[in-house]
């Protein structure tokens, strides 16, 4: 084959320009970082192709990107703004009718609007590390630019509603097997793009129109996926509408693309749809912080004191992440069960292909150390305190650590609830002291919140953002106080909980209704499996200063006196065997007792009051966290409680909430509920103004 006849690429605008090579042309897409699928994007591929087409020496054309990925995705700076032409939709069915044939390669990524431009070209080839996906369901969603129509003529119904249902993304390999891609080859994208658009031209490599392919029917691939997700996933909207949607891949592509831009609009409309891009958009915002412009000081070595779950957990957490980790306990029975408890985690990250065989055994013989004294951290960049929540201990260790650890060394505390002041003031350095805390099973959960004390140096706080991106890890930046922002909100919102269950609700009430509404767990199971020991800890050690006024629950302390502490005892709220979680009849005798001694005729609560009480109370403390500052913006404490606390990522978070219930009929219920308890129920002076003037927490965000 002669070599053909190069002419110089041309810009077609500022992201996507064209190389004509004798007969063939390519359209190089470069958006970076990901080539998100812009308005710009868009209009530079329908430009480029439509002037090719127009071209009778052009044969055939290779899209490609360039970069590190081919289209990732939409443009979230597009979110909730009115769509510009080309819509992709159009786009799509534009490169699908081009008398051109078009082939594309795909490297890096091709998830949503990517993968869909993909499917309306005339062959795809993707290199052997790229993946593919449809991840709109994640957004409450669904494809809406021919994805659920187009992908199943390709794969076959089943494998679409696994990919489109989940919005997972598939590997090439799989890709290929399913019939998504037409092959994979190793290569440059430019270079495979020349390849496959000769071979185009040339007629060796085969090419068709995706919609004029016809949808295997497989009607019991739809009804298995209906029972599946009204079992799995009851509460969610967009993927029931995704298989809808795939159903009507059956119809002539026209019909079908009308049905999938219903469903699509339909999502649209759902609440659900704003509250999972608020969501999304949450991960992102929370790294907005006054530090970020800071520099991280150098992380390599980390130690962590304390050899117990959240030891272990973050000790593992860290050696995933590629870091050295000295793990210290006080004996060596303790270091040893910890040792194990991280052998333990890893060999689960083998089981669950996160991690190869040879790669943990790489971590346990050369990234991992112990010992039983302090002394053996003399040279960690980083030093993470979690031992038990007790402030004599915690400052014991502190200043021991201010006498071992080196010059500019951060020394964090992974305390839940104490004041990370208190704990810096026992050492020479207090501007290397920060509070870093890890949610249990600290390998697995995603939030990390970055506690800033009064002298913690800005570059500090930078270093704990930094290593919670390298934890894969979602950082917050908050405030001191007493369980800083999380879990502050949470000790006000379970008194509310406990009012209900003294007043007459079951904790299984409680429970059940709050997992209806949408969270992974209600109150009492959350007890239940963090440790009624812990609560009872916190009750004790907050009794001297608890307000006379304060109406206390002392339930819980009556359970914990039987030596029932939950989950690790078999035996709580619940009881916990062989047979499963059930209430304990015993727990239910001691809430009747405790009722009757303070002369309580229990009444009935339905579902709905119940979920109003319990979310106006998380509520009007979380807008108390912001009017403190222990918060930065109502979305830092959707955040916290989207990826620590369980909340339904539906739901967007209880500020996004609060603004779906509106200011005024908050301070309607609080108003309502504090003829019975005023001291409880306080309206917060920022709800009050915001009721007043009509004004969002969604506006705050942007202040």
């Amino acid at each position: 084959m002669d070599t053909p006849v190069q002419s110089a690429a041309s810009k077609v605008n500022d992201v996507v320009s064209v190389e004509k090579l004798g007969n063939v042309a390519l359209v190089a897409l470069n958006n970076p970082p990901v080539n998100a699928a812009s308005q710009a994007l868009r209009q530079g591929i329908h430009q480029a192709v439509s002037d090719l087409q127009k071209d009778p020496g052009i044969k055939a054309i290779g899209l490609f990107g360039e970069g590190r990925t081919f289209i990732a995705g939409a443009d979230i700076r597009e979110f909730g703004k009115p769509p510009q032409d080309p819509w992709l939709p159009d786009l799509c069915n534009f490169l699908e009718n081009s008398e051109t044939p078009i082939v594309c390669i795909i490297h890096g990524t091709a998830l949503g609007g990517g993968l869909e431009v993909a499917l309306s070209c005339h062959a795809r080839i993707a290199v052997p590390s790229a993946k593919v996906g449809l991840p709109e369901v994640t957004l409450g969603i669904l494809p809406g630019a021919g994805g659920t129509q187009r992908a199943p003529r390709l794969a076959g119904v089943a494998a679409s509603l696994d990919m489109i249902t989940s919005g997972k993304p598939v590997s090439a390999q799989k890709a290929l097997e399913s019939g998504l891609v037409d092959a994979v080859e190793e290569g440059a994208p430019r270079d495979l793009a020349l390849k496959a658009a000769q071979a185009l031209a040339d007629g060796t490599l085969s090419h068709r129109k995706t919609g004029e392919l016809e949808t295997a029917a497989d009607q019991q691939a739809i009804e298995a996926y209906r029972k599946k997700l009204q079992k799995t996933q009851p509460l969610l909207f967009s993927p029931h509408k995704c298989v809808d949607a795939i159903a009507a891949s059956t119809l002539p592509l026209v019909e079908g693309l009308k049905k999938e831009r219903s469903l699509f609009q339909d999502c649209m409309e759902s609440p659900q749809r704003a509250g999972l891009i608020h969501a999304f958009l949450a991960e992102r915002a929370v790294s907005k912080i006054p530090e970020a412009k800071e520099t991280p000081r150098q992380i390599a070595k980390i130690g962590v004191i304390g050899g117990g779950t959240m030891g272990s957990g973050i000790a593992t957490a860290c050696l995933l992440a590629g870091f050295d980790v000295t793990l210290t306990e006080r004996d060596q029975g303790g270091l040893d069960r910890g040792l194990a408890t991280i052998a333990k985690n890893l060999e689960g990250a083998v089981k669950r292909g996160k991690l190869a065989a040879d790669k943990r055994d790489q971590i346990l013989s050369s990234n991992l150390s112990s010992a039983v004294e302090l002394g053996a951290l003399s040279e960690a960049d980083l030093i993470i305190e979690a031992v038990f929540e007790e402030m004599d201990v915690k400052r014991s260790i502190f200043t021991e650590l201010d006498k071992v650890a080196k010059p500019g060394a951060v020394l964090a505390s992974n305390t839940s609830y104490l004041d990370i002041n208190e704990i810096a003031a026992v050492t020479s350095r207090p501007q290397d002291v920060i509070g870093l805390h890890f949610f249990s099973p600290a390998h697995v959960m995603r939030l990390l919140e970055v506690v800033v004390a009064d002298k913690t140096a800005p570059d500090a706080v930078a270093t704990g953002f930094a290593l919670a991106k390298k934890l894969k890890k979602v950082a917050v930046r908050a405030g001191v106080c007493d369980g800083f922002i999380g879990n502050r909100i949470l000790s006000f919102y379970k008194k509310a909980a406990d009012y209900m269950m003294m007043d007459g609700a079951s904790p299984e009430e409680v429970d059940n209704a709050i997992t209806d509404f949408g969270f992974a767990m209600g109150p009492y199971q959350v007890y239940d499996l963090a440790g009624l020991d812990i609560s009872w800890a916190t009750n004790k050690r907050r009794a001297a200063t608890r307000p006379a006024e304060e109406r206390y629950i002392p339930i819980l302390d009556r359970i914990c006196e039987q030596g029932w502490f939950g989950r690790k005892t078999g035996k709580g709220f619940y009881i916990y065997d062989e047979t499963g979680a059930r209430p304990n009849p015993d727990a239910l005798k001691i809430i009747d007792e405790e009722r009757a001694k303070a002369g309580i005729t229990p009444r009935k609560f339905t579902a709905e009051e119940i979920v109003n009480r319990f979310m106006t109370a998380m509520i009007s403390e979380a807008i108390r966290v912001l009017e403190d500052g222990i918060a930065l913006r109502p979305i830092d404490i959707d955040a916290v409680y989207l990826f620590g606390y369980g909340f339904p990522r539906f739901r967007g978070g209880p500020m996004h909430t609060a603004d779906q219930i509106g200011a005024a009929e908050l301070v309607k219920r609080i108003e309502a509920f504090a003829e019975e308890d005023s001291y409880y129920w306080q309206v917060p002076a920022l709800l009050r103004q915001m009721a007043e003037t009509g004004g969002t927490f969604a506006e705050k965000n942007n202040g």
